[in-house]
Order: C-alpha cells, then structure tokens, then sequence
C-alpha cells in the first residue's frame, strides 16, 4: 500500500515540482493538495494522509499554526517542512514537525526525509522532537469548527479561555466558539498574553481592568469592554492582585 501523501504550498509552481518529485518516488502517492494552512487541515480530515509537506510562509494560516493544530488530532500525520527560509527551522521543530527540507528541494533530501517520517511511528516523533526543542512557537490564532467550517480567531481578539470538562469555551470580540484544546497546552502557548485566574480560566493580561467584589463576597476581575464576571480562585488570588498592582 502506497504511503499518502498532502502537498501544501501556496504557490502553484512549487506545489507542481514536489508532486514531480514524489512520482519518481516508489510507495508514496500525492493524495490532495491545500494552498494555506487553513485548507490543509481540511484537506486532512478529509483524506487521512499519513505525510504532510509543508511550506511555512503562507496566507490565512501559516505552516507553523498548521503542524500546530494538526499534532492536536487523535491520529496526525507527520509533518515535512519545506521552506526558503532557514530562520524558521528552530521554531518549526517547536511544532513537532518530523523533518526540514530547504528549497529547492532535492530528490535525494526528500526521499530520505519521507523515509524517516516514514520508519518512525507517532509517539517515537513527538519524543525525539521534544528532545531537539522544548520551545513552543508563538500563536497568532485559535482554530475552532464552526458548522463544520473551519473559524480562525486571532489571539488579539481572545478577551478570555474558560473551561468545562473537556471542552474550552473562548471568548472573544466577536462572541464565543467552543474548542477541545485543553487550557493547559494554552496556558503554556499563551503564557506571555494570558494569566490564570482559576483552575478553570485564562484571562487576556491586557483586558483585565481591575478586580471587584461580587454580592457573595467573592474576587472577581473586571474586563474591558465586556460586562462578564469571572471569579478568582483563592489559590490564585495573590498573583493576579501583584498583577494588577504592577501595571
């Protein structure tokens, strides 16, 4: 059986020359193409590919928050970068990304890449991409489904991230959307942007306006431009106070 193959490139020319690429490649097929990240993730709910090559520098959503989302799904796929730009490579493994290919791509690079991704099942890549860089890349987006289309939410937007078992709800300039990510993994992504202020919330540092009493006697912040009241847990009370006193 043929290894699948997802080409993502926004460029037409350069998706067209890695496709030529893997036809001289024997037991790998291009299954779909995407030109942004946003239709890559699509393309692979859609086609189940067991490899992705990737470019990083694109339009609607990059290659980095791509592999991001992607490595969120139950079974993702591996991952191959393949970009012009070399500064990315460090925050490309961030991503859990399983190789790097520089453009222009040559055949000898990306059999050999395709045949490490290959030969190395998932929780042997997410370790030995670990062990390379423990940094997480920046986010500029929340990805969530909306009516089964996919809603990309820009990080500036999010006013804040509150929890309910296994689902998170994002609140943000435009209303709220539902996500499975946990509030762990944004917490650690968001770190900089965002503070907890309950086991169950993660509040934007820079919508936070104050902190008020509710009628019951509790710790609440408050937020601007939005009316909603979200308590402070007791355990986080005194870093959110210092927080708030230091702006």
């Amino acid at each position: 059986m043929s290894i699948k193959i997802l080409v993502v490139d926004d460029e037409e020319f350069a998706r067209e020359r890695v496709k030529g690429l893997i036809a001289r490649c024997a037991d790998y097929e291009v299954c779909a193409e995407a030109e942004n990240g946003a239709e890559a993730i699509k393309m692979v709910e859609r086609h189940q590919p067991d490899i992705v090559l990737m470019d990083i520098s694109m339009p609607v959503l990059d290659g980095l928050e791509s592999a991001r989302e992607l490595s969120f799904m139950d079974n993702p796929p591996a991952v191959i970068f393949t970009t012009a730009y070399g500064e990315y490579a460090l925050e490309a493994f961030s991503t859990k990304a399983t190789g790097y290919l520089m453009k222009p791509i040559r055949q000898e690079q990306l059999l050999q890449s395709l045949e490490q991704a290959r030969s190395l099942n998932r929780l042997q890549r997410l370790e030995m991409l670990e062990q390379k860089n423990g940094k997480r890349s920046s986010r500029k987006h929340i990805c969530a489904r909306m009516r089964g289309n996919l809603e990309l939410i820009p990080i500036e937007d999010v006013v804040y991230f509150q929890a309910d078992q296994k689902y998170v709800t994002v609140r943000h300039n435009g209303g709220e959307v539902i996500i499975e990510e946990s509030l762990k993994s944004l917490e650690t992504d968001l770190a900089d942007r965002f503070i907890r202020i309950h086991r169950n919330a993660l509040v934007a540092k820079n919508r936070i306006t104050g902190l008020t009493k509710s009628d019951m006697g509790r710790t609440q912040v408050t937020l601007d431009r939005i009316n909603d009241q979200l308590e402070v847990s007791r355990r986080h009370l005194a870093e959110v106070r210092r927080f708030v006193r230091g702006r």
